[in-house]
């Protein structure tokens, strides 16, 4: 906030009345909403308003952008909150004063969502909010100008201070905001410098109003109204030799005020003024700090170091008492402290950078001290995040890594919006710096950057300082030790490690204080989702649903967003690999809302969703998607780092390049069969510990067969499948595979046999059941029954209807375009299926040789009404003669249901019982 051109008493405070909905309370990485950066600045009683100002600025609310620009005590802040104060505006003001920690897109963002509520802006649920201090997704900026666009009366944001935005993807976010709200938006900011946004094309397009340092600088007329009001009764000649003097700059108007009214001739001491004693710093110092008492300027400087002061705190660093009398005094004076609320107090800006530098020059070494006393108050008043960058400031690194252990912060490295500022607070971690909390650090920042192998030599060491020193009983040191570990073994593979880790936190996490484990749900979101994700590696899919599930089930916040997310969609590959595409793109559905409802920018999000979305959209036949899914997977870190992650993106890789035509690329794109020959990431990450898991081996083993028998060559495809089994049971994939290549060989006994082994009720999803009945098909093909084989192939098109399974038909082979054109009503009912796989819709198929209808084929009645999609597939199961309990456990319905549909069906159709229904069927070629 700019220095006010007056002093005196807050006489007309201007806040505008919260409305709407309810604030967060919380910003980027947690820390709580300051709300008094939301508060219109009041106008001291004696405030000299400027009409000639005012009615410029309302003026100009006929352009989109209003720019008040000077330097540093101009008047520019008052003169905004007296022109809210005294015009009635077209719409609702909106306050925001800006920080430097604004500088980062997710908390600039935040607060300004945070502010128009605050001022009653009623602002839609579905914009949403940032997820990270350092990014914010495109989409929420559009959400939001969107919903301005369609305001009758225009939001007029008012952004204070906002010479601290230096960032250029702030300013490029407000400038596209402005750009697309239309005349639901007026934009006003007040910046001791030049914005960045694009202010030439503003005034080129005529949509901006300026006032700027000489439009600012007062008049003769005006300081000698801020002198009287000062006491000053100075002549006219006394005040306009002062305005010359002092540019019309207001600050330096109230400075002189200030010093003059002690002074027994006020006009001769404003005469003897020398331009050489002018500047801020040598004015500030002499004739405002110097003619404080020992114990304010005492106070002044120490706390100087601070970006806020609470009196208790100021005591600490003065080691006095008096913190609060003199704070109050020095409010009361508006002698460039202000109240922001709850007892706390801030420095004027610029008045704090003088003291430091007068600190610094008067008691050289003292500041480190102070910040290693006001980290220690912090700490101890329950705000360890505010503790942690005077900690680092005063070089006490010990204290500060043991802030981020003992209080369980250690996942706000991880995830939530803080978490690049602390990794940037950290990096100057000093290499001397002792202790297990120091080693949990440098192992968890090691972690980040998926360095396992350098992490693990942290924890050892941290391990051994525990030991050294009798840690038994640190429990949350022993909990932060085991939660890392958990992280470890995810990116090493080390599946039972991890576990033994998991479960030794959880009985940690029974020996801290409840309230601070609920002060950091993200730890138990961290970890059941690093230890589903290494489990899924392993492949026992079970326990990693069951870990991955609980995952989702943390507290909703900022700081699980990220870990339920990745859970949610690890679900969905998880679904994948069970065939079950429909539960499976449901889950990346809930995995989406997750992270647009917390803001996370795409970014951020997990690469596995999008390997997930590229094999679905191979399954479907959709290889464009496919391949745009594959390119965004490719580029997520997550999906770089994370063993199942890699070795699924080659895999589906190898797929597409097989679906293209291209058989050796595809077998090149898949990993080696050697442990070592997996895929690695970008930075040499580490591979997995030991070989790969069967379910790995069996998806390498199935793409590259598929590849050998598009080359003509079963024998090699038989010899990839046999690589992979190593002596265990085949999979369904790997037996459906190993009946394909027999088949292809003409081996049908084989063929057969390998089918067989699949077990009739292994919980398969139906993309597995689709190709289990297609390979059973071809095989009855093959040995000459052509009924079973038309009846199984009818199995796989009902069942593969409800996930739009294209793929595994086209990938068929001619002899399934030989059932199709033998019977052609077996695709009659499946527009779905690629077109090339339709033949016989129309013409001869349909009626006489020459295409036209049987003369002895007497006109069909059509149905009633038309039969659902649901009614169709329980008609077709009906035409394969299974029992109405059968075809509830086809379709996972109940008996109920399924009889109720075939009533239906029968109401439909004008016939009475289900052999009936079935011709009339296939009369109408419904089937």
């Amino acid at each position: 906030m700019a220095l006010s051109p007056a002093v005196g008493t807050p006489a007309r405070p201007v806040d505008v009345p919260r409305r709407g909905t309810a604030l967060t309370n919380r910003i980027p990485g947690g820390d709580p909403v300051l709300a008094a950066r939301f508060a219109v600045p009041a106008t001291p009683e004696t405030f000299v308003g400027r009409p000639r100002l005012v009615e410029r600025l309302g003026a100009g609310l006929r352009t989109s952008l209003l720019l008040v620009s000077g330097p540093a005590g101009a008047g520019k802040t008052l003169l905004v909150a007296d022109w809210l104060a005294t015009t009635r505006l077209p719409g609702t003001a909106v306050w925001l004063t800006v920080e430097r920690e604004d500088n980062a897109p997710g908390v600039f963002w935040a607060y300004l969502l945070e502010a128009a509520r605050h001022h009653g802006v009623a602002l839609p649920d579905d914009i949403g909010s940032p997820a990270r201090a350092h990014e914010v997704d495109h989409s929420l900026l559009a959400r939001l100008a969107a919903h301005l666009s369609l305001r009758e009366e225009p939001v007029v944001l008012v952004l204070d201070e906002f010479e601290h935005v230096s960032s250029p993807e702030v300013a490029s976010g407000l400038h596209f905001l402005l750009g697309h709200a239309g005349p639901g938006l007026r934009l006003v900011l007040i910046s001791r410098t030049e914005p960045l946004l694009p202010i030439h094309r503003y005034r080129a397009a005529g949509s901006v109003t300026e006032i700027r340092a000489a439009d600012l600088a007062f008049r003769p007329d005006e300081a000698a109204v801020l002198l009287r009001r000062h006491g000053l009764g100075l002549s006219a000649e006394s005040s306009r030799a002062l305005t010359e003097r002092t540019g019309g700059w207001a600050a330096g108007l109230r400075l002189s005020a200030l010093a003059a009214q002690g002074a027994a001739d006020p006009a001769a001491y404003l005469a003897e003024f020398e331009s050489s004693r002018s500047t801020v710093a040598d004015f500030l110092l002499a004739e405002v700090l110097d003619t404080q008492p020992a114990e304010t300027q005492d106070l002044l400087l120490r706390t100087s170091v601070l970006d806020q002061i609470h009196p208790d705190l100021a005591d600490a660093l003065t080691g006095r008492p008096d913190g609060a009398r003199i704070l109050a005094d020095l409010s009361r004076a508006n002698a460039f402290v202000e109240p922001v609320g709850h007892s706390w107090y801030r420095c004027h800006p610029l008045f704090a950078e003088i003291l430091r530098v007068h600190l610094s020059a008067r008691c050289p070494g003292l500041a480190q001290e102070l910040h290693r006393r006001a980290a220690r108050w912090l700490a101890g008043a329950g705000r360890p995040m505010d503790a942690l960058s005077h900690a680092a400031a005063a070089g006490d690194w010990e204290f500060a890594a043991a802030q981020l252990v003992d209080r369980l912060a250690i996942g706000r490295l991880f995830t939530g919006r803080d978490a690049e500022r602390l990794d940037a607070l950290f990096a100057g971690l000093a290499p001397d710096a002792r202790g297990q909390a120091a080693e949990l650090v440098r192992a968890a920042r090691e972690l980040t950057r998926h360095r396992a192998d350098s992490a693990l030599d942290h924890l050892r060491r941290a391990e051994a300082l525990l030991a050294e020193r009798g840690g038994e009983d640190d429990a949350a040191a022993l909990l932060t030790l085991a939660q890392l570990r958990v992280s470890a073994g995810r990116l090493l593979g080390s599946a039972e490690p991890a576990r033994a880790a998991a479960e030794q936190a959880e009985r940690l996490e029974q020996r801290v204080p409840p309230g601070l484990s609920a002060d950091h749900p993200e730890l138990r979101a961290l970890r059941l989702n690093d230890l589903g994700s290494v489990l899924l590696w392993e492949g026992d899919l079970e326990a990693a649903g069951a870990a991955l599930a609980a995952a989702v089930r943390t507290a909703e916040g900022p700081t699980t967003a990220g870990p339920r997310h990745e859970a949610l969609a690890r679900l969905a590959l998880i679904d994948l690999l069970g065939g079950r595409l429909g539960r499976s793109e449901a889950r990346l559905r809930k995995a989406a809302a997750e992270a647009e409802r917390a803001g996370l920018p795409p970014a951020s999000r997990t690469g596995v969703g999008q390997l997930v979305l590229a094999a679905l959209a191979v399954d479907r036949d959709d290889l464009p998607a496919a391949r745009a899914a594959l390119d965004r997977a490719a580029g997520s870190a997550v999906a770089r780092h994370d063993p199942a992650a890699a070795a699924g993106l080659a895999i589906v890789r190898a797929r597409v390049l097989l679906a293209d035509g291209h058989t050796r690329a595809a077998l090149d794109a898949l990993p080696r069969p050697a442990p070592d020959a997996l895929p690695r990431s970008a930075d040499g990450g580490p591979t997995p510990a030991g070989p790969p898991p069967p379910w790995v081996r069996e998806a390498v083993a199935v793409a590259a067969a598929q590849a050998h028998l598009a080359d003509g060559d079963p024998a090699a495809a038989l010899a990839a499948l046999d690589r992979a089994g190593a002596g265990g049971a085949a999979g369904p994939d790997r037996a459906v595979a190993a009946a394909q290549a027999h088949l292809a060989d003409g081996d049908g006994p084989s063929a057969l046999r390998a089918l067989d082994a699949i077990p009739d009720h292994d919980g398969r999803g139906p993309a597995v059941t689709v190709r289990v009945l297609l390979a059973r098909s071809q095989a009855a093909a093959a040995l000459g029954d052509d009924a079973g084989a038309q009846r199984l192939l009818a199995r796989a098109l009902t069942v593969a209807r409800p996930e739009q399974l294209r793929r595994p038909f086209r990938d068929a082979g001619p002899w399934l375009r030989r059932l199709v054109r033998a019977r052609p009503a077996l695709v009659t009912s499946h527009g779905w299926l690629p077109a090339d796989l339709l033949p016989g819709l129309s013409g001869p198929a349909h009626g006489t040789a020459d295409g036209t209808a049987a003369a002895t084929d007497p006109p069909v009645e059509p149905p009633v009404e038309p039969l659902s999609d649901r009614e169709l597939d329980v008609l077709e199961r009906a035409a394969q003669l299974l029992s109405t309990d059968e075809i509830a456990a086809e379709l996972f319905l109940s008996v109920n249901t399924v009889k109720t549909h075939l009533k239906s069906i029968n109401r439909k159709l004008a016939v009475s019982g289900r052999s009936r229904a079935v011709r009339r069927a296939r009369e109408l070629h419904l089937i």
